[in-house]
């Protein structure tokens, strides 16, 4: 399947992934890593009995699009994902799972070789990494493992330097969540609170009052642990959120500009144009054409 003396990904050349899935980015084939394997994939909305290997890799997984209710058939809930979630994969562990998902269901998955967790984790020194509880971390979001992993396709420009340099980066940044259990506290948890709030009511009218008073804080303590959670003041994060939606709109259906606006929670078509200009460089109207 790939060639690349840090992956052994052969338990993959077993599942037939055809039926499922389309491929639409490979950091191997369409970048020449041989440091990190980055895919891009299109999912049909329902599957049953998908048998997924254990690898011995660090794999991560990030929910680009599609609402999708999972259950695992090791007696797991059903667990919704949504845009936005991330999933780390123990390391040789197995699972078959059913789903179904709304029409375009899109992930960004990412393998980093053993041998560089391994190398990450001499440096930390301390215990070996506990995966199932980083897991268990990963789950809860984590703002710089989802940037990341979301902007790694488009950097397909790069060398394998580069690749090489990502992979040490954020897995030294994943085993130090692990250890540290980031977002332990009532504050973080109100920070997670929020960014659902965010996802579940994007296309509403929702003001930074609404959102916290749906996480019992006041508007100012609310910014101040957001920002210092994610970086960004919560009205960025949410207009991030928005344009992203809107991106996959202009891309994945036939939508009017203005009835993308509202889908998104913008006044007005103007209001969606300036923003996407500013995030994205251009007006929706050339992103759609182009």
């Amino acid at each position: 399947m790939f060639d690349s003396p840090d992956f052994d990904l052969a338990p993959y050349a077993e599942l037939d992934r055809r039926p499922l899935v389309r491929r639409t980015f490979c950091s191997w084939e369409d970048a020449g890593w041989r440091s990190l394997l980055v895919q891009c994939f299109d999912h049909v909305p329902e599957a049953e009995h998908v048998r997924l290997p254990g690898v011995p890799d660090l794999h991560l997984v990030l929910h680009l699009a599609g609402d999708v209710v999972m259950r695992t058939r090791s007696g797991g809930r059903p667990v919704r994902r949504v845009p936005g979630t991330l999933e780390l994969m123990v390391p040789g562990q197995e699972s078959v799972r059913d789903y179904r998902a709304t029409p375009g269901m899109r992930t960004v998955q990412v393998h980093i070789p053993s041998a560089t967790v391994a190398r990450a984790a001499a440096r930390l020194g301390g215990p070996a990494p506990d995966f199932a509880r980083l897991s268990a971390a990963v789950a809860q979001g984590d703002p710089v493992v989802e940037h990341l992993v979301r902007a790694l396709p488009s950097a397909a420009g790069a060398d394998d330097v580069y690749a090489e340099s990502a992979a040490e980066f954020l897995t030294t940044h994943l085993l130090t969540l692990g250890r540290h259990e980031r977002l332990p506290g009532p504050e973080s948890a109100a920070v997670r609170a929020g960014i659902a709030v965010m996802r579940e009511r994007l296309g509403e009218p929702l003001t930074l009052a609404d959102i916290a008073a749906e996480v019992h804080l006041s508007v100012y303590h609310f910014v101040r642990v957001f920002r210092g959670a994610t970086g960004e003041t919560p009205h960025r994060y949410l207009t991030r959120l928005r344009i992203e939606r809107a991106r996959e709109l202009l891309t994945g259906t036939d939508l009017t500009i203005g009835q993308i606006a509202r889908r998104c929670g913008f006044v007005s078509p103007g209001a969606l144009s300036t923003a996407f200009l500013g995030q994205v460089g251009v007006r929706p109207s050339v992103y759609r054409k182009n």
